[in-house]
């Protein structure tokens, strides 16, 4: 709850210390126009993949060209085939596959990115504090917005299930373990809109569109995972004193 009052202040002075990197990226992104020029430079790449939680991938270098270079509209490319879709989100973004329109020289581009790469360091650096804390931000910044996408119902939980920040809130919400995605996806599926159901009354995804649903799930989410936490770091005896005192 004080992170949720504080949160634009926090927001707004955390910002200023990555002013340096934006107005770098915001000066130099015009000047890309193929994927060799983007991955020679290794401060406008780093922003380009914090804007997308994948600034680890900083050294992938091969991996990430192959993502970039073959874009998205091909079913094959490889963007396509990974679970995590922060991938395929960020070469969508650039438009450097085959067909697609480079994006670097729109207006409104480096604006675009600077924007997610500066929600996407808070969140980092929150998480560094507190890990359940930046999965909840990441969730109230994503959800909402996936939930109006017009896109279908299984659409939307197949993202979810790809995306490993909302796929853990929904976990812990839900009370599921993190041993389901070795299931069938379909199987997966079918679980999670069945769980969702029975703890929010509906499997459907766009209800995270209304006022307070999404700030529900994160609540949840927040509360099971700081039991399971509390549950775990308790002996056998001590569990079962709560349990029986009903504490």
């Amino acid at each position: 709850m004080f992170l949720s009052r504080t949160l634009e202040t926090q927001q707004a002075t955390h910002k200023e210390g990555l002013t340096s990197d934006t107005e770098y990226f915001a000066e130099k992104i015009g000047e890309v126009r193929t994927v060799d020029d983007l991955m020679k430079d290794r401060r406008l790449l780093r922003v380009a993949l914090g804007a997308f939680g994948l600034g680890e991938d900083v050294r992938n270098t091969y991996f990430i060209r192959k993502v970039l270079e073959e874009g998205v509209s091909n079913p094959d490319s490889l963007a396509n085939k990974l679970s995590d879709k922060s991938y395929h989100a960020l070469s969508e973004a650039f438009g450097f596959g085959a067909g697609e329109a480079r994006r670097t020289g729109l207006a409104g581009f480096a604006e675009e990115i600077s924007k997610a790469y500066e929600l996407n360091r808070f969140e980092i650096d929150v998480g560094e504090q507190n890990d359940d804390f930046r999965l909840a931000l990441n969730a109230q910044r994503e959800l909402a917005e996936l939930a109006k996408e017009e896109m279908g119902g299984n659409a939307k939980w197949y993202t979810i299930m790809g995306s490993p920040p909302l796929r853990a809130v929904f976990e812990t919400a839900l009370g599921l373990p993190s041993s389901l995605a070795a299931l069938d996806i379909d199987e997966q599926l079918t679980i999670f809109q069945e769980k969702l159901e029975r703890k929010f009354g509906s499997g459907d995804i766009a209800q995270f569109a209304e006022d307070g649903k999404t700030d529900k799930l994160v609540q949840t989410f927040l509360l099971q995972s700081e039991l399971k936490q509390g549950v775990q770091s308790m002996s056998p005896a001590s569990a079962a004193l709560i349990l029986v005192s009903g504490r």
